[in-house]
């Protein structure tokens, strides 16, 4: 995987509306825009790194790629979920990333419980290598810092560090 640490940035768009309501483990969705332009070397898994709204505070998260095959979806598809509770909902909001270590390859469960069973415990994995001095650094990086009214989109442009 070259393109770890992987920088993206796009709008929070509606998903399939299960992580709140089914999981309880909110996520937020990037458009099939974004998912398109991510590097083919970044495989179907689950991933740790750090993510933002805005201009807002930069958080812990863990992020799906893939297509989530406890329920079958058949487009790819990119859900962060933001360790951190928000108040209010997000869509329409730029959501930057980086992408920075690889948890696990995505798998089927046998139940939802075993399904968010799994994702607790890619929380907790995610928690802990954020937690290492060589991953504490990308969290002060500014690409998290969007210029006043930019709000690029995720393109090949920003996994090279886009400012606008």
């Amino acid at each position: 995987m070259r393109h770890l640490p992987y920088f993206c940035r796009g709008e929070v768009v509606k998903g399939f509306g299960r992580g709140s309501k089914e999981l309880g483990i909110p996520t937020a969705n990037f458009s099939e825009q974004v998912v398109e332009s991510f590097p083919s070397d970044i495989s179907t898994g689950i991933y740790y790194g750090w993510a933002c709204v805005g201009n807002g505070d930069v958080h812990k998260m863990v992020l799906s790629v893939g297509r989530n095959p406890f329920y079958k979806n058949i487009k790819k598809s990119v859900e962060t979920h933001i360790i951190h509770a928000f108040k209010d909902d997000f869509y329409g909001e730029i959501l930057s990333i980086v992408i920075i270590g690889y948890i696990r390859p995505e798998k089927n469960f046998s139940s939802l419980e075993a399904l968010i069973l799994a994702i607790q415990e890619d929380i907790e994995e995610a928690k802990r290598q954020l937690d290492l001095p060589e991953h504490l650094k990308l969290k002060e990086d500014n690409f998290f810092h969007l210029p006043e009214g930019k709000t690029c989109q995720c393109n090949d442009a920003c996994s090279h560090r886009c400012r606008g």
